[in-house]
């Protein structure tokens, strides 16, 4: 994680190249709800991304920075790929287009316990015309029926257009497959610097993650479109002197239904939220947490372009 105060970028890389040291970006594209998030946690020995069975629960790209002495792999997670409706929609495929221009190689997840479908096809068939080198990462191989595992795993070759592919797990957590293919994407990348120090995981502010981990609970707890409608803005974000951070965040919704649903029956459902929230940031951080939470209304807000920049920004 990053302090608020902190900044990194390429020109701040170590200048002094090791001979075989190789680094890049990796950008994690697929379909929503195939497991990139929860897969770049398990590659980078972190939680860096929050996860939930909702898809879109990704709505920006969101890196995870893994330091070997051999190689520095910088992760992108991006939001599932979709067609866009509105324009929380087109800020996240946004964020795919901009990961995948800048990235040096690319994973492309796939969930290869039920055969490729028509999403899967639109995304191969963006990401085949990349000129960078792609790696496919057949996912939730836990899931797959054992007398389903070559025939689809042959449909995703087909649809890949290459055997350059690694069956893996975020979950049940193969660590041999998810080394071997760590070690085929290091391949792809060029000799190059270490861009962030060994220790740094993630790029993300803990601002961030705090907002992030709040709603990761929403999406957890509540149901239908209630949890699609949350934003979290953090609005002041403390260390006291008696080594607890305090955390007042705000979570918007879209209707008065929305906040009551929320809110819950004399409170109970937020602080839900807020009790498993704190547990949470208190993890990752190592110390105590206070957290205030608020909710308010903001009508529409995922069809206002203004609202998705100043909400999603407000939460970066």
């Amino acid at each position: 994680m990053m302090n608020e105060q902190e900044t990194i970028n390429a020109s701040d890389a170590i200048s002094e190249v090791t001979q075989g040291h190789r680094s890049g970006y990796v950008a994690v594209v697929g379909k929503p709800n195939v497991g990139k998030s929860t897969l770049v946690n398990a590659l980078v020995g972190h939680k860096v991304a929050i996860v939930s069975p909702k898809p879109q629960t990704t709505r920006r790209r969101i890196m995870g920075i893994l330091t070997r002495e051999d190689a520095q792999v910088i992760f992108v997670d991006t939001p599932g790929i979709h067609d866009p409706k509105h324009a929380l929609n087109k800020y996240m495929m946004h964020e795919v287009e901009n990961a995948l221009s800048d990235c040096d190689a690319i994973l492309f997840v796939v969930d290869v316990s039920t055969p490729p479908d028509e999403s899967d096809q639109r995304v191969a068939q963006r990401i085949r015309k990349m000129p960078q080198p792609k790696i496919m990462a057949l996912n939730k191989a836990d899931l797959i029926d054992p007398l389903n595992v070559v025939e689809y795993t042959r449909l995703y070759h087909e649809l890949f257009g290459s055997e350059d592919s690694m069956l893996t797990s975020g979950v049940d957590v193969r660590v041999e497959n998810l080394n071997e293919l760590t070690a085929m994407l290091v391949a792809q990348l060029l000799e190059g610097p270490e861009f962030y120090p060994p220790e740094q995981y993630t790029d993300q502010p803990e601002k961030i993650l705090a907002a992030e981990l709040i709603r990761e609970q929403a999406l957890h707890f509540l149901e239908q479109e209630v949890p699609h409608a949350v934003a979290v803005s953090v609005d002041e974000y403390a260390l006291r002197p008696n080594n607890t951070t305090y955390i007042s965040a705000t979570i918007y919704v879209e209707r008065d239904s929305q906040k009551g649903i929320l809110i819950g029956r004399s409170g109970q459902m937020l602080k839900r939220i807020g009790m498993e929230s704190r547990r949470e940031i208190e993890r990752i951080l190592g110390n105590k947490v206070y957290l205030e939470l608020w909710v308010k209304v903001r009508e529409a807000w995922r069809r206002d372009e203004g609202a998705v920049n100043e909400l999603l920004g407000s939460s970066v």
